[in-house]
């Protein structure tokens, strides 16, 4: 079994090549939260191991054996946080950092009983997709929130979980998945949004709004 650390860095590759689409030295080790050196010397071990690729100046990507190991954290990952808000009713912004934990040492068969028990459930509480037994993973068609222009609607479909502060503040106001969501003004040069959250009017900040993805966008 690969370590943790490698576990780790191969999960925040497939992540940030999810969210970015290429995956840099610096970007990697500001996930990691190590310096620059220290990312670079465990890439050289990842592609030592066959676990990625990397080519200068073109940054990181998975080989076919590094994808199925990050994938199945992220599986376990996102199961445990399911399992925590469904089952033990654990705020949704409290399961990320005890999943960070968990998803080192599920078994493969406490994963299948946990599957079992939530219903074989498709998306964690924040509406991350859970990847398939199989690494298979569906995600939805969605765009930013900011991305919306006044007279818009939609429904909310994912929300990061890296940030406890803004978890809270967006259950705080209504901004969850399956929410319906309507841009009711965008100020220009990049500037906030107001929306109408379940009829209540919100005012989001567009940074914050990119973190938010919507599907079935429509005319208000």
């Amino acid at each position: 079994m690969p370590t943790q650390p490698i576990q780790d860095y191969l999960k925040a590759i497939y992540e940030l090549c999810e969210e970015e689409g290429r995956v840099t030295t610096t970007a990697l080790a500001r996930r990691m939260d190590v310096s620059a050196p220290s990312a670079t010397s465990m890439i050289k071990r990842l592609a030592e191991l066959g676990l990625v690729r990397h080519e200068p100046y073109q940054g990181v990507a998975l080989e076919p054996g590094g994808e199925q190991l990050a994938l199945e954290m992220i599986r376990h990952h996102r199961l445990v946080e399911q399992f925590l808000a469904q089952v033990l009713g654990v705020p949704w912004d409290e399961v990320h950092d005890e999943a960070e934990r968990w998803e080192h040492v599920l078994s493969e068969d406490v994963e299948d009983r946990i599957d079992e028990v939530l219903g074989f459930p498709t998306s964690d509480p924040h509406g991350s997709p859970i990847p398939a037994r199989d690494g298979s993973i569906v995600r939805p068609e969605s765009v930013p929130l900011a991305e919306l222009e006044p007279g818009q609607s939609a429904v909310v479909a994912e929300v990061s979980d890296r940030d406890a502060a803004v978890l809270r503040y967006l259950g705080r106001v209504g901004l969850v998945p399956r929410a319906e969501v309507s841009v009711l003004e965008a100020e220009p040069f990049d500037g906030p949004l107001t929306l109408d959250v379940a009829g209540r009017r919100q005012v989001l900040d567009r940074e914050l709004a990119r973190e938010l993805l919507v599907t079935e966008v429509r005319a208000a």
